[in-house]
């Protein structure tokens, strides 16, 4: 454990310090650092040893991250980006679905594949990565309604690409038929149900909250309330039967782990914002008329309440952003582990053909939403720039390995999809954030520009 301990903090260093010195994002670093560090020392200790451990490795972890990620998004971002993020996270989504249902069997002729199949595959290699965006965009100056749409896409594009994994493909591989009746009200169910209960949940983690000032208990109570709900929704069936209903409806635990961090997040800077505009209050009452002491000592005390609180949340983001990082690392330790390079190379053309329809299809649903954002007044202009921006974002992880898990063992073509989604998520790690790079480099100082323009 000791050696497995100094393994995953020698890497992150060594990630780290690449970026800062040589602009080498993170995600890129760690992934070539844990394959270089897998293939000379990987005798040495093993973090899981197979793709259904490190399946359950990221179910572990990827609450931590989901919550590091919704700390950065606010109440006033999602109002004013909802439409466009809906567009890009759920319709751009559900018509790439469509276009791999129509190209599949061309692109895969040899393997007879269902629609079934094929909405499972796509689905899988459709969830990106929203750890390796932040990563990069961190590194530079960037508009923020342009890092809203791409990090804001990512988050909740794991969400519509899982519940099409899991409530259209999966349940059509097992026999189920699709109907749009069907998918309309699976769709709505799932989705309002688990922001009803992402909520909610969120609410009784700041009455937790309340009960403590100190900076790593709060810390904690953030973490309950991510992976608390998280769990809860995955398994909210099990209440449902506790309570005699005999359900098995299913959540979305990303989701609700989103909507229950942003709600705690967003009550808690209210609060701060609330406090600070009393701050101003109090201060204009002191420059306008004489003030007793009570006064005054009130005034300071509150001050420093707010000013505590401020610094504690702050603190408690940093915190969790620290964590988040780690379990990214340990994320790319584990991948590396699950690297079959024999398997990959066999089946190089099915990973080539999917990483190009892929990057294709993406490329023609951001256009598409360019198109439309650049009709109407209610949404931000996309240009060309930005269109490459969010084009080459879909950075796939994790989560795309945790649905291949859930394909049963005896589907035929699981051989083939494990090196397909594999394949493209290393390929995309490198390709796409290469080319990221290189395209916020080139355009760094109308980004900035644009960016300065943001704040007048």
């Amino acid at each position: 454990m000791i050696t497995t301990l100094l393994a995953i903090a020698g890497i992150l260093y060594l990630a780290l310090q690449l970026e800062d010195k040589f602009k080498i994002p993170s995600p890129l670093g760690l992934i070539s650092l844990s394959f270089l560090f897998h293939v000379f020392l990987g005798e040495e200790f093993m973090l899981t040893g197979d793709a259904e451990h490190f399946a359950m490795l990221v179910l572990f972890l990827l609450p931590v991250l989901l919550i590091s990620d919704s700390l950065e998004l606010s109440v006033d971002d999602l109002k004013q980006h909802g439409l466009s993020l809906f567009l890009l996270s759920v319709v751009a989504v559900a018509l790439s679905v469509v276009a791999a249902i129509l190209v599949g069997n061309t692109l895969f002729s040899e393997y007879q594949l269902s629609t079934a199949a094929i909405i499972v595959l796509f689905a899988m290699v459709l969830a990106t990565d929203p750890v390796s965006v932040v990563s990069i965009f961190s590194k530079f100056e960037l508009p923020h309604q342009l890092k809203i749409l791409c990090e804001g896409e990512s988050l909740f594009n794991d969400a519509t690409a899982l519940i099409v994994f899991v409530f259209v493909g999966l349940y059509a591989l097992d026999g189920g038929e699709i109907t749009a009746g069907y998918i309309t009200e699976v769709s709505l169910l799932v989705v309002l149900g688990s922001a009803a209960l992402g909520v909610g949940f969120g609410y009784l983690g700041l009455l937790i909250m309340k009960t403590t000032i100190n900076r790593t208990a709060e810390m904690m109570v953030l973490l309950m309330v991510g992976y608390g709900s998280f769990e809860l929704a995955e398994h909210f069936y099990t209440l449902l039967n506790m309570l005699g209903m005999n359900s098995h409806m299913h959540l979305s635990g990303i989701l609700t782990c989103i909507f229950a961090t942003i709600t705690v997040n967003h009550i808690m800077m209210k609060a701060i914002e609330d406090d600070n505009e009393q701050i101003e209050q109090v201060e204009q009452v002191f420059e306008s008329k004489p003030t007793s002491s009570n006064v005054i000592t009130s005034a300071i005390a509150k001050i420093k309440m707010s000013v505590e609180e401020r610094d504690r949340h702050v603190r408690t983001k940093e915190d969790v952003q620290l964590l988040a990082l780690v379990a990214n690392t340990m994320l790319f330790v584990a991948m590396a582990e699950v690297i079959d390079l024999s398997l990959l190379w066999q089946y190089k053309t099915e990973i080539l053909v999917m990483f190009l329809a892929t990057t294709v299809i993406r490329a023609v649903m951001m256009g598409l939403f360019a198109w439309v954002t650049n009709q109407t007044d209610k949404m931000t202009d996309v240009s060309f720039r930005w269109w490459g921006i969010l084009t080459f974002a879909g950075i796939k992880g994790g989560l795309s390995v945790v649905m291949l898990m859930m394909i049963p063992a005896s589907f035929e073509h699981l051989e083939m999809f494990k090196a397909v989604v594999i394949g493209v998520i290393l390929l995309s790690t490198f390709i796409y954030s290469t080319i990221l790079i290189a395209i916020i480099s080139k355009n760094q100082a109308i980004f900035s520009k644009e960016k300065a323009a943001e704040h007048h």
